[in-house]
């Protein structure tokens, strides 16, 4: 059976991000080892992954690099430090033909995960956003970014590697979150 997930800002090779985010790594090696690990200890070859941005600062030799040891069919959604390999792939292209750049901002339908007659919405940006598509019909939000700094507001939160254990989260973990949210 096929699994959806969900993580960002993994900031590949970032020495910078150690520190700025009190990352819990003595060295980058150790950090994109560790990350990879995680991630692919998680996600199956088959699975479908939703990427929220800043996979790693770097041009496309880091991008491929790093995109080329995962699991998953890889659906990136662009941060804000994906520029540089973005703007290379024009030229240098992504190796890896399970990833793919898609837009920054997706709304996804699980129609038998809904209530009633409407499907569940999860809503991904990179951003975290004060209202999104169908937010005053159910729909709900994960974003990145904020490194964990940043509470969502209603039904949202970050799913970015600093809030998630530096592994993906799958579908039914987020959705457990949201009903805990739910509850309080």
């Amino acid at each position: 059976i096929m699994t959806h997930w969900f993580t960002a800002d993994q900031h590949w090779e970032h020495r910078n991000i150690i520190a700025y985010c009190n990352r819990l790594f003595k060295d980058v090696d150790e950090m994109n080892y560790e990350m990879v690990r995680r991630w692919n200890d998680r996600v199956q070859p088959e699975d479908t992954v939703y990427h929220l941005g800043d996979f790693t600062l770097g041009g496309m030799q880091s991008f491929n690099r790093w995109a080329n040891q995962l699991n998953g069919y890889i659906h990136i959604l662009p941060g804000s430090h994906d520029h540089i390999w973005i703007a290379e792939s024009r030229y240098i292209p992504i190796e890896n033909p399970r990833v793919s750049v898609v837009a920054p901002l997706v709304s996804l339908e699980f129609p038998r995960l809904g209530v009633g007659k409407y499907p569940l919405v999860l809503v991904l940006c990179h951003y975290s956003m004060n209202r999104w598509d169908r937010s005053h019909y159910g729909s709900k939000h994960i974003f990145a970014h904020s490194h964990g700094d940043e509470r969502g507001i209603g039904m949202s939160f970050d799913v970015g590697v600093d809030c998630t254990n530096f592994a993906p989260m799958s579908l039914d973990e987020v959705l457990a979150k949201f009903k805990k949210m739910e509850k309080k």
